[in-house]
């Protein structure tokens, strides 16, 4: 038997070791029948010199013999589903169909695959299969890396490797070269490369570089490269190309857009460097300049922390100049806007958290901003903040919150702050309750409850904000509130509740008010003094629930309707607290005095005057029908609510001296059509008949010849949402939240921004698959009607009367049309409208954003490839507004 060049410790074997392994113990090919440690030493001319060490001749020396030394440093496995030939002349081996090899951290799978054993060189392809096609093309795996070729060389000893027609895929980025040196694990040059995002065999674009170096993990460098779209060469050519490869974020360079308008003239924005500080911190600062002198300056961070907490801060100052220096128009103004978001994680700390939402800064930057496309913020003229901390004590019933809040009107440029708010709370204790925590009857039912409120209120304007006069004008006080309050049966159905409320407010100023002879007015000092006063009332409700039941015969669809009512009438009484006025005298007449209150401008008001002695009345109506279903199948049937409510309220005020009676409010409410449409309505019923000039007087409206009741105002609203099957799709989280923030849709979407090319919500990563025209085209619909009416006056006026509606339109499964807009039906105008265009082209995407017309007036134009590592790649285009600064 000849065995000759077989590798130690290796799965390579001759004919001759095929048939004795056949022969006897009918292992596989992969086995391994020979080890390190075997004591069989094949020399390479005589088959036969091999020395057998007895394991039990243990005083035995040692064999002198030294084992050759082994031409690989690991196991080479393979196998093959048609065909393993070794040539032992050549000393190759041949695998064919579907052959496997696997070395160290290497594993390489082809159709043919040839080992040669005297250059340690592989050599696999793919092959033809029947029809000629070329299939079971090389598949080449080492670590994490991976790549298909139609051809690659490797030498098992050096670690080199020669490729033809690479194609690999390196974090989104695909990367075919006609011929690949592998120089190392991690240092590929590439010759002849096309550099895509694109998946298809024949992409929709690339670039195309003669030469280039890439480095696993970190970045590709290459000299000289074209861009290619649709196999067309552009004249985009470039010196050389720096394409990062590094996994994860990497700071770097932050592209800007170019551009022009008619008042700063031409701009690059949204240039920078994106920092990486840490894992759970980065950082991007940004930039704008325009040629007339305007500038702006933006940073934006994230934070994350897991199981902790999470959130982002951004800043913006823009620094804009209108017109030349010496002209009648010229004007410069400066704008800024903060915003943050924190949000802690519910495992952090079960009895504490801490959150934040901020939106801040000048009252004209949404409107005078060339940079910011917020739609639903500059809609809204309104910006608040919010920074909370709540903190439960465990084991007591109390908690704390401190908070910090801000609001801002946009159009009159008045803020309102609270810094700080602190308030603590004592969840309801039961002083009287029975042993074992029995509450039984009304005494045992007895709750207590008690909160602490002190708040350091501001308020000012753009003018004056985080300026000395701000602080200047603060108020501060603190309001303790206390409440007992039971619930007992009372003739059975009814629930009796009686309640006593106290309060007691402090304050550190004072008004005092002083006659002053010289000037014969009354002069008004605000003194910084310890003040309080003290407030209680008492009240008592008697409250039901009593249910009707109409059923139909057998056979019909609806087989009962159920009413549901629930009346209430509550007696509440205040005494007169006008002993805490003061009075000043009026006129030189020291006789003429009038009363005024010290507490007047305190931030929980003043002490009520007068006796408070009223009775309350509501009553509430809901109807529900039971209905069959449609489906045979089911054995339930169907609740549909037909009224979700019907509420009236008033009161009578046993105190007053005239108009005893108050208004009766109406408010009512339901869904229909498969709660698709959503109507609401309400009125204000007016007893009480007016005079000729309009004032309310003490004669009800019945007898001054009128109705029963006088309608003063009235108000309806319409919500109706539709949408095709297709377009009832399930939303992202990111999706929910922008329509949260988006008024429903109605107002429009915000343009996107020039470093962002994928909507919120949006998936960059769906593939969508094309259908035939017209078999499916989803569709979606919202419209939103506000009709409000003004009567108390005898005016008879529609003060509001609008229609809003937005959509969008699939119209392919890549081309989607959206729109938004609306009517003021009163004003005979449209409001703010805005049509939106997208096209999926695959690797690419295209963005057209329009509002046609109005103060805004203006277009955004985007396209641009998906992946982020080549997102500088693309064209945008924005016309500016015209902004009028001041």
């Amino acid at each position: 038997m000849i065995i000759a060049n077989c590798f130690v410790g290796s799965t390579i074997y001759s004919q001759e070791i095929k048939e004795i392994i056949k022969e006897n113990n009918g292992l596989k090919l992969t086995d391994t029948i020979f080890s390190k440690k075997d004591s069989i030493i094949i020399g390479k001319k005589d088959s036969l010199n091999s020395t057998i060490k007895d394991s039990l001749s243990l005083g035995k020396p040692k064999d002198t013999l030294k084992k050759p030394k082994e031409l690989l440093e690991s196991i080479i496995q393979h196998s093959a589903d048609s065909l393993i030939r070794q040539d032992i002349k050549n000393n190759k081996i041949t695998l064919y169909k579907n052959a496997h090899i696997h070395y160290k951290d290497i594993d390489l799978t082809a159709g043919y695959i040839e080992i040669d054993n005297k250059t340690n060189i592989v050599t696999a392809k793919g092959i033809k299969d029947s029809v000629g096609v070329y299939s079971q093309l090389p598949v080449f795996k080492q670590g994490s890396q991976e790549s298909v070729q139609d051809t690659i060389k490797f030498n098992f000893k050096s670690e080199k490797a020669k490729i033809w027609n690479l194609k690999t895929d390196q974090q989104g980025i695909i990367i075919k070269g006609e011929v690949s040196k592998k120089h190392n694990d991690s240092v590929i040059f590439i010759e002849n490369i096309k550099l895509t995002s694109s998946q298809k065999d024949d992409p929709d674009y690339y670039i195309k570089i003669k030469k280039a170096k890439f480095i696993k993990d970190q970045k590709l460098v290459a000299g000289a490269s074209q861009l290619v779209i649709a196999d067309v060469p552009t004249p985009l050519i470039l010196p050389f190309i720096y394409v990062p490869m590094t996994k994860g974020r990497t700071s770097g360079f932050l592209m800007p857009t170019w551009g022009e308008n008619s008042t700063q003239g031409y701009f690059l924005q949204n240039g920078g460097y994106y920092f990486v500080l840490s894992d759970n911190f980065d950082l991007a600062v940004l930039g704008d300049i325009y040629t007339n002198g305007s500038w702006g300056l933006r940073t934006e961070s994230g934070y994350a922390v897991r199981y902790k907490f999470s959130g982002n801060f951004d800043f913006k100052y823009e620094n804009l100049i209108n017109s030349l220096k010496g002209l009648t128009d010229y004007a410069e103004t400066s704008n800024y806007n903060i915003r943050w978001s924190h949000s802690q994680d519910q495992k952090a700390s079960p009895n504490s958290r801490f959150s934040a939402s901020v939106n801040l800064g000048s009252s004209k930057y949404y409107k005078e901003s060339n940079n910011e496309y917020n739609t639903n913020a500059f809609l809204n003229n309104t910006l608040s903040s919010s920074i909370s901390f709540y903190k439960k004590f465990v084991g007591t019933p109390l908690n704390m919150s401190l908070s910090v809040t801000h609001s801002q009107n946009t159009n009159t440029e008045q803020i309102s702050m609270t810094l700080p708010s602190l308030q603590v709370n004592m969840d309801r204790v039961y002083p009287f309750v029975g042993k074992g925590g029995a509450k039984n009857n009304a005494i045992q039912k007895t709750g207590l409850t008690y909160s602490m409120k002190g708040d350091n209120k501001i308020s000012t304007t753009d003018e004056f904000f985080f300026k000395k006069e701000m602080f200047d004008e603060a108020k501060s006080g603190i309001q303790h509130s206390l409440a007992l309050n039971t619930n007992m049966k009372a003739l059975k159905y009814f629930t009796l509740s009686p309640n006593v409320n106290y309060k007691e407010v402090w304050y550190f100023d004072r008004l005092k008010k002083t006659f002053d002879d010289v000037e014969n007015a009354v002069v008004t000092d605000t003194i910084s003094s310890f003040s309080s006063f003290r407030e209680y009332s008492t009240a008592l409700s008697l409250s039901t629930t009593f249910y009707g039941m109409f059923k139909f015969k057998k056979g019909s669809r609806i087989e009962a309707i159920r009413h549901v009512v629930r009346p209430s009438i509550s007696y509440s009484y205040r005494p007169d607290f006008s002993y805490y006025n003061e009075e000043v005298q009026k006129t030189a007449d020291p006789t003429n005095t009038v009363e005024y209150s010290p507490f007047a401008n305190g931030i929980y008001g003043s002490p009520g005057t007068g006796i408070s002695n009223s009775l309350n009345f509501s009553l509430n109506n809901n109807l529900e029908a039971k209905v069959k279903s449609k489906d045979s199948t089911a054995t339930e049937s169907k609740k549909i609510i037909l009224l979700n409510n019907l509420n009236f309220s008033s009161s009578y005020n046993m105190a007053a001296d005239s108009l005893k009676w108050s208004p009766v409010s109406v408010n009512a409410g339901t869904n229909l059509f498969d709660n698709k449409l959503s109507v609401n309505a309400n009125a204000t019923l007016d007893p009480y008949a007016i005079d000729a000039n309009g004032k309310k007087i003490n004669t009800f409206n019945f007898d001054n010849n009128g109705s029963l009741f006088r309608l003063t105002s009235a108000g309806l609203t319409l919500n109706y949402s539709l949408a095709s099957k297709s377009g009832k799709k399930t939303k992202t989280p990111n999706q929910k939240n922008a329509d949260a923030n988006n008024s429903d849709g109605v107002f429009g979407e915000s343009s996107i921004a020039s470093n962002q090319q994928t909507p919120a919500g949006e998936n960059k990563d769906e593939v969508k698959e094309t259908k035939l025209f017209g078999a499916d085209i989803p569709w979606s619909l919202k419209i939103a009607y506000s009709l409000n009416y003004s009567n108390s006056a005898r005016q008879q006026e529609i003060s509001s009367n609008s229609l809003m509606f937005s959509g969008d339109l699939d119209l392919t499964p890549k081309w989607k049309v959206g729109f938004s807009s609306g009517y003021d039906i009163k004003n005979q105008g449209f409001s703010y409208t805005q049509l939106r265009f997208s096209r999926d082209l695959d690797s690419w995407k295209l963005n057209f954003n329009w509002v046609p017309f109005g103060d805004r007036q203006t277009y955004y134009f985007f396209i641009g490839i998906k992946s982020s590592m080549l997102s500088d790649l693309k064209y945008d285009k924005r016309q500016q507004p015209d902004r009028v600064l001041f």
